[in-house]
């Protein structure tokens, strides 16, 4: 009856009808069996735009719900043309249920979803090129000369806070089901803080700098700097400085990039260590030395910025050169 009624709708949208008067027409030849207004009017606005069959769409079948080689296949093709999609997307683009497409996923194809990981910079292919570079030059100089590592000292510099915010990680605790939760509240960091500059090798620090402040690290307070370490290397690694043998590592800032420092550095005789642009995974400084101190920084709060760096220097006072052999080591592999 109802096929017969589409028919019967189309023949009077061929008649120029309006859905209101096919509708009251249908309702008066068929009463309480007619279509609804809803279905009327969806028919009808079918009719109008062409359409020439009075059958039902094709509906799909059930959901898969068993794993086959030609479905596994086809999520294979799906999640390697776009990684973002969700389980329910692809459930539904494949026509499985979402368990059977989450097995595949787990089981057979050995895929697991997980964030993107952060990074500080996406590199463009002439920065990736450029550190590749960079690190085979790096370990084929350590082949030709197995003693580097040993007359390098790098350097850095960071803002440590009179009060830092604790990791989610560092507030974790244990507990029974009887023991209440611990609960803290939302806190930010201060925003008094100061800048440190470390220079240490293979065999611990050889000279902190604290930055004044207001002052900026501009190429003429770095050559400062480096004024004073050239006095520090010569007191504290005296072997080092008779045999000139010492070598600087430093990033790419802008002071440290200056005209004006490679001039100096050049005109007394030391030579700088290439860093790759933007990758704290090759900087001793940014993979080693500033976290330890940052992470037993956080959660305290300092009555003074004079306490925070008392308590920055008995840590640095506190690493052992097996720690500084470790770093170095995990820098050369």
């Amino acid at each position: 009856e109802k096929h017969e009624q589409r028919i019967n709708v189309k023949f009077l949208v061929k008649l120029k009808k309006t859905p209101t008067e096919c509708y009251k027409l249908l309702k008066e030849a068929y009463g309480e069996n007619s279509l609804s207004r809803a279905r009327v009017f969806e028919w009808s606005k079918r009719f109008s735009e062409g359409r020439e069959s009075t059958e039902d769409d094709q509906r799909p079948g059930r959901p898969v719900s068993v794993s086959t080689p030609l479905t596994v296949t086809k999520i294979n093709e799906i999640v390697r043309g776009d990684r973002s999609m969700s389980i329910r997307m692809i459930a539904e683009t494949v026509n499985a249920d979402k368990e059977t497409v989450r097995t595949i996923l787990n089981d057979e194809l050995n895929m697991k979803k997980v964030c993107a990981k952060f990074v500080p910079k996406n590199l463009t292919p002439d920065q990736k090129l450029a550190r590749q570079q960079i690190c085979s030059d790096f370990l084929e100089r350590l082949d030709e000369e197995p003693e580097l590592m040993e007359n390098i000292i790098t350097c850095d510099e960071t803002w440590l806070f009179q009060y830092d915010v604790e990791t989610k990680r560092q507030s974790m605790h244990w507990k029974t089901p009887a023991s209440p939760i611990m609960k803290k509240a939302r806190m930010s960091k201060l925003k008094l803080k100061a800048m440190l500059i470390v220079f240490f090798d293979i065999n611990g620090i050889v000279m902190t700098e604290w930055v004044p402040e207001g002052q900026t690290v501009n190429q003429t307070y770095y050559l400062k700097v480096l004024a004073t370490l050239q006095e520090q290397v010569c007191e504290k690694r005296p072997q080092l400085w008779k045999k000139k043998s010492w070598i600087l590592h430093q990033d790419n800032t802008p002071s440290h990039n200056a005209l004006s420092v490679k001039r100096y550095l050049a005109a007394r005789g030391t030579p700088v260590l290439e860093q790759a642009p933007y990758s704290p995974d090759l900087a001793p400084c940014d993979f080693f030395l500033f976290p330890k101190i940052k992470s037993a920084l956080k959660g305290t709060r300092y009555e003074s910025m004079e306490e925070m760096k008392r308590k920055s220097a008995e840590l640095l006072n506190a690493l052992k050169k097996e720690d500084f052999h470790r770093c170095f080591d995990q820098w050369k592999n």
